[in-house]
Order: C-alpha cells, then sequence, then structure tokens
C-alpha cells in the first residue's frame, strides 16, 4: 500500500520553485517596486517563491545577490518603448551571463500589447519564449504560467 501512495502522491505533491522577476524602471505603470516584494504563489501543483525586485539602476547591482537557486526569471519588457528595447536586451544578455543562472529558465514578458505601438515578438529578435502580457488588462499572464510550469515540470 505505501508503494502505491507514494507513487501517486509524486503527482499531488508541490514543489518549491524560486522565481524572480526583474524588469527595468518605467515597465510597469502600476506602483514601482522600491526595494523587494517576496510572495508565495502556487500554480498547477507548484509551489513558486517569487521574488519582485526593485528595476532602478540602484537597485541592479543587488539583483545578483538573489540568483543563487533561483530556478526562473521572469524578464518584463516595455514593449513601446523602442528607444529602451537595446538597453534592456544588453542588461539581460549581463544578467544570465551570470554563472548562478546558467540553469535558470527564461520567461520573457513583453508587456504593454494592448498598446497600439507594441512590437511583435519578431520585432524583439529573442530566442526564448516570449509572452505576450498586459499588466493593466491581466491578459497573457496564464499562458506565459502555464509554459513556464511545463518547462519547469519537464526539468
Amino acid at each position: 500500500g505505501w508503494i502505491f501512495l507514494k507513487y501517486f502522491s509524486s503527482f499531488f505533491v508541490t514543489r518549491e520553485m524560486t522565481i524572480l522577476i526583474l524588469e527595468l524602471d518605467g515597465v510597469v505603470t502600476a506602483i514601482p517596486t522600491i526595494v523587494f516584494n517576496v510572495e508565495m504563489v502556487t500554480y498547477k501543483n507548484l509551489k513558486f517563491q517569487v521574488w519582485d525586485l526593485g528595476g532602478q539602476t540602484s537597485m541592479r547591482p543587488y539583483w545578483r545577490c538573489h540568483y543563487s537557486k533561483t530556478d526562473a526569471v521572469i524578464y518584463v519588457v516595455d514593449n513601446c518603448d523602442r528607444d529602451q528595447i537595446d538597453f534592456s536586451k544588453s542588461e539581460l544578455v549581463a544578467m544570465l551571463e551570470e554563472e548562478e543562472l546558467r540553469k535558470a529558465i527564461l520567461v520573457v514578458f513583453a508587456n504593454k500589447q494592448d498598446m497600439e505601438q507594441a512590437m511583435t515578438a519578431s520585432e524583439m529578435d529573442r530566442k526564448w519564449q516570449i509572452c505576450k502580457t498586459s499588466s493593466t488588462k491581466g491578459t497573457g499572464l496564464d499562458e506565459a504560467m502555464e509554459w513556464l510550469a511545463e518547462t519547469l515540470k519537464s526539468r
């Protein structure tokens, strides 16, 4: 009986993962993250410890303090700010070169898709999963989290 219980319980056990949400300042129009926010989120039998780190220039050097044991990074890009996209890309590339993030899964939220001037995924020239989202309307988040959950599970 214990063997079957152990086998079937693996389908219902909640694994805890650490996720960093990173964005440059000005990406989300809501109240900016001053230092950081931490929340526990459960999604499809996975428990995420989500760290939302401030994106101000003065806060970015402290991002690396949170890289160890990070399972995934959600990088939020302002999909309407064409002037900042190259800088945002260079910040992302520099971050991904960190040894502690070598195995971390990356999800890019191309935010502000509800705006007329939003870039298409091909215009952003990214090789990673790009999830179209709108933080004000809440669209695209389920699809992005579905991809993230499935990718983490299959790892």
